[in-house]
């Protein structure tokens, strides 16, 4: 199977306007879940916590505001790559974070080396496809036997 990409940033937790601090976040990409992206942030004091949502919400925003429901990626300037806000809300409570684009950019890169954008499904049927093949196979060998 394809490895798992994995980065480290730090991203600016924005508490209100006067109020901010820099908090680790770990980014994930595994190619059994081609579609996902997944953001953990540790915040001190509590348990990390985890979201997960959609790869290409993740590019766009780097660009465009996009999102709806409950994660919200818009670049700070418009049509610059610069830094981006990602809000994520679950009911009245939001949580805003600021990150700088470049280490997303990269992040997104090396995932879309090992599943470029637009061949999801084909990495999802190949591993249907393998698993009832070597199914088939036990199942052969097993009544060979």
């Amino acid at each position: 199977m394809r490895d798992t990409i994995q980065a480290e940033l730090m991203m600016s937790f924005l508490v209100s306007e006067e109020l901010s601090f820099r908090i680790p976040v770990e980014l994930e990409y595994d190619p059994v879940d081609p579609y996902a992206v997944r953001f953990t942030f540790h915040l001190p004091g509590d348990t990390p916590v985890t979201w997960a949502f959609a790869r290409d919400l993740l590019l766009d925003g780097l660009s465009a505001p996009t999102g709806d429901g409950d994660v919200h990626i818009a670049p700070v300037s418009a049509g610059l790559l610069s830094d981006v806000y990602i809000r994520l809300q679950v009911g009245d409570e939001r949580a805003t974070f600021r990150a700088s684009a470049a280490p997303l950019v990269a992040f997104l890169d090396r995932a879309d080396r090992i599943v470029p954008m637009g061949q999801e499904q084909t990495v999802g049927d190949f591993d249907g496809r393998l698993v009832e093949t070597l199914d088939r196979i036990l199942t052969q060998a097993r009544n060979a036997g």
